[in-house]
């Protein structure tokens, strides 16, 4: 699936459920199928900046695709993390780029995540498009 067939994907799952309870258990679901983190990974070089909470990611680019690696200790943040590899993770770093993250909006995180969380996602959002750009100027 191409990166904005994944996106479309997403918002059609979240727009199933009635309210944000729901949608809030459904994100921390996607948390929990989430495989762990590797422990090679878990470095304070991989920790990313702007979280409230513990946030380790991590780019490999393995030509033609971008592959992201991230874990979280908490709930909710590691059901961004399952949510934004879905959309993002084994994709072409030129398509990554020309897909921005509108499904978040779409999907109504904007308006329910509070701020620190807002800014952890997007302090993600930022290392997910700097490292496709790395990788497509590469």
């Amino acid at each position: 699936m191409t990166v904005a067939e994944q996106a479309e994907d997403v918002v059609a799952e979240f727009a199933f459920f009635d309210d944000w309870e729901e949608r809030y258990q459904h994100l921390i679901d996607l948390g929990r199928r989430l495989p762990p983190l590797d422990d090679a990974y878990k470095t304070e070089a991989n920790r990313l900046r702007g979280c409230q909470s513990v946030v380790h990611f991590a780019a490999e680019h393995n030509p033609p695709v971008l592959n992201f690696y991230a874990g979280s200790d908490a709930a909710i943040v590691q059901g961004l993390i399952a949510v934004m590899m879905r959309v993002y993770s084994g994709q072409k770093p030129a398509d990554i780029l020309a897909t921005p993250p509108r499904f978040l909006e779409d999907i109504g995180l904007d308006e329910h995540l509070s701020p620190t969380r807002k800014n952890g996602l997007a302090s993600m959002v930022s290392a997910i498009m700097a490292a496709a750009q790395n990788a497509d100027q590469g």
